[in-house]
């Protein structure tokens, strides 16, 4: 059959009129807008923001296109990467009907979504080196299952998905492939955005929150075909991102050089604590990360990780995930903050 756009898309979005802003409606330039109701006169804090934000961030998209590579009509920014899977849903999966899979231990959201709005979700779980149980997978799909997701490097195991695995299910599926690379700067792999033109049931998802260090800001990306790109807009909100995000953003992505000394930092430190963990008697094993986060299997996850909270240290438990029991999920620090949690691991009594 191969892949076909118009039979994934649910047939009242194919449908949908969207919601049509006073700046969608407008074209061109104006130093006098009296279109959308807002007060002109300005607001307690300054002048611009009383005029609602650019409802396509297109100043976001031209520099993301400038610095990923990407054709700005192939980008989508949404309210953090949670939106961008909200919408994908709500695109392409029909309560009641439709089926998506997951590949446990992976990110929580996925299945989160899914049930609230109603979609069966299948579960293939990661094999115990954390890699795609192709045969599993290709075993849960039928004709109802809209989206495979794969996270890569994986949250919480940190270690990329085989290039080669994902491409297997992208020739072998009809519907989307989601690859949600949140923490793909931290990793030795490239991209699959460069494969963008190549499979075009491929969903890349990247986020401003992790290597770019803006977490607060909430700004997610997804990277697509053009015609799941124009899907995603008709759907989201008219205003998603606020002006103040969209300003912080663009002076963020200004900075490329300075995300990347951070990244640098970032990764010496994992190899640090990689080498430290060892030396610690409670810890079992450090599983290899591509990630800014190590998975850390100890003796105890439940007694180590009260021991460091009372030493206001705070990680992840992660024990009551499959495939990771008594394992901790351990975010890579500053050079001191790391020292803090090496000298805390090793004082546990327990």
């Amino acid at each position: 059959m191969g892949f076909d756009l118009n039979q994934l898309i649910r047939p009242h979005i194919q449908k949908l009129v969207p919601y049509s802003s006073a700046r969608d409606e407008f074209q061109g330039e104006a130093s006098v807008f009296l279109d959308a109701n807002e007060n002109s006169i300005g607001s307690p804090l300054v002048k611009w923001y009383n005029r609602y934000p650019d409802p396509h961030q297109d100043a976001i998209r031209n520099k993301l296109s400038s610095i990923k590579g990407v054709p700005a009509e192939n980008i989508f920014i949404g309210n953090g990467s949670d939106e961008c899977i909200d919408l994908l849903y709500r695109a392409f999966c029909e309560p009641g009907r439709d089926n998506i899979i997951i590949n446990p231990p992976t990110y929580g959201m996925y299945e989160v979504s899914a049930n609230i709005q109603g979609i069966e979700i299948r579960r293939a779980n990661l094999l115990e080196n954390f890699q795609l149980d192709l045969e599993k997978i290709e075993s849960l799909i039928d004709a109802n299952t809209k989206i495979i997701w794969i996270c890569s490097p994986n949250n919480p195991t940190g270690n990329s998905i085989y290039y080669q695995d994902i491409e297997a299910i992208l020739n072998n599926f009809d519907g989307i492939v989601v690859a949600d690379e949140a923490y793909i700067n931290f990793a030795r792999q490239k991209s699959m955005v460069t494969l963008l033109n190549e499979y075009p049931n491929l969903v890349v998802m990247q986020t401003l929150s992790k290597a770019w260090g803006l977490a607060g800001l909430r700004v997610g990306m997804a990277f697509a075909l053009k015609e799941i790109i124009q899907i995603l807009l008709k759907i989201k909100p008219p205003y998603n991102i606020s002006e103040p995000v969209q300003e912080l953003a663009l002076k963020a992505l200004d900075n490329v050089e300075t995300v990347n000394a951070m990244i640098k930092e970032l990764v010496a430190q994992r190899q640090w604590l990689e080498n430290e963990l060892p030396n610690v008697p409670a810890v079992i094993h450090t599983y290899p990360s591509d990630a800014n986060f190590l998975l850390v299997k100890v003796k105890d996850a439940t007694g180590m990780y009260q021991h460091l909270i009372k030493n206001k240290i705070v990680v992840r438990d992660r024990s009551k995930v499959v495939l990771c029991e008594n394992a901790l999920r351990i975010t890579v620090g500053t050079e001191k903050e790391n020292q803090l949690l090496i000298q805390a691991m090793k004082d546990w009594q327990g």
